[in-house]
């Protein structure tokens, strides 16, 4: 199923058209670039990495990296090329968390590890990390490099650090913050700082971008966790419940856990750890998740990121890229309802 709310008002809801209409001219350069660089000698490879890069993603880091440069008055040519190796970071991470997930989809259609199998997913994915490094050196900022660099190992120390999370229902909500600011934010954040970098802007500028894009991330992510329990294949692109069936201590879980009776605690331990993993195990999941208000306070906390990311933009002048990004951020959190 999924949520709803009853609007107050007659605004139409958020979207990522105008951004996209911000960008659109760039995105096609990047794509582009995307294409380009997906190619390969090997058949397999291009075949593999394009089911993925033109499987209806929003391309959303790469556009954040686009739209930063907008919002700065950039007009250089520089943040094509890494805005492209932004989106092979991203991608390349998908690959490889569809292979420890084992997961069958992926924005609606059947996974690469499913079709292809794991070793050509996981090295497929090696590719692109590969192809992304080398659009950084080509740019030849060694701080271009670190930011981007950096990134890279934060999101691997993320995802590791949910792995060992798995399956224990008593993760503190400070470690689940801590995984997805490395697993999702750490990328958001340096997609938007190295426009900075690339337009020569201010250490306060680059700072500003990045907390935006840092917060945005957060929020995001909150967000997808939520609908996990609350949505369904066609919206998701995925199965709902995965996150449940697959162990994933996310915050709904580990509020309604926090929450709940002796009897709900042991249910979601024995969840969690995979005892409990049938459709009506589920349902009973979803009733608990809501008794105790959840999933309304993890929307609550990724509002709460959202306003933060609209405050970091607060120092740049008002404009259609300003307006763009801020209604990128309310869209993210608009996907819940």
């Amino acid at each position: 199923m999924s949520a709803t709310i009853h609007r107050l008002d007659q605004r139409p809801a958020p979207s990522l058209d105008p951004m996209v209409a911000l960008i659109a001219a760039d995105m096609n350069l990047v794509n582009a670039v995307i294409l380009d660089r997906m190619q390969s000698d090997i058949p397999l490879i291009p075949t593999l990495a394009g089911h993925l890069i033109a499987g209806g993603g929003k391309r959303m880091r790469p556009m954040l990296t686009l739209a930063s440069a907008k919002l700065l008055g950039y007009t250089g040519t520089r943040h094509h090329r890494l805005a492209a190796a932004v989106e092979f970071i991203h991608t390349a991470t998908l690959l490889h968390d569809d292979v420890v997930d084992g997961s069958d989809l992926r924005r609606g259609k059947r996974t690469a590890n499913l079709i292809w199998g794991n070793p050509a997913s996981v090295l497929v994915g090696d590719f692109l990390f590969s192809r992304s490094f080398e659009l950084m050196v080509e740019d030849g900022s060694l701080k271009v490099l670190k930011i981007l660099s950096s990134a890279s190992a934060i999101i691997a120390e993320g995802e590791v650090n949910q792995l060992t999370a798995a399956r224990r229902v008593d993760t503190p909500e400070e470690r689940y913050l801590d995984i997805i600011v490395a697993k999702t934010a750490a990328l958001f954040a340096a997609a938007c700082k190295i426009a900075a970098v690339v337009a020569e802007r201010s250490e306060a500028e680059e700072a500003a971008l990045d907390a935006y894009g840092r917060n945005l991330g957060v929020a995001f992510q909150l967000v997808d966790d939520a609908i996990d329990y609350v949505s369904d294949a066609d919206t998701m692109g995925k199965d709902a419940g995965d996150d449940f069936r697959d162990g994933k201590a996310t915050l709904p879980v580990i509020l309604a856990y926090a929450r709940g009776s002796a009897e709900d605690r042991t249910f979601w331990k024995a969840a969690i750890e995979g005892h409990r993993s049938g459709d009506a195990d589920f349902a009973h999941a979803l009733d608990l998740v809501r008794a105790t208000r959840a999933i309304d306070d993890t929307l609550a906390r990724a509002r709460h990121y959202g306003q933060r990311a609209i405050d970091a933009l607060a120092i740049f002048p008002n404009g259609k890229a300003k307006d763009a990004m801020v209604e990128a951020v309310d869209f993210a959190i608009a996907r819940a309802f």
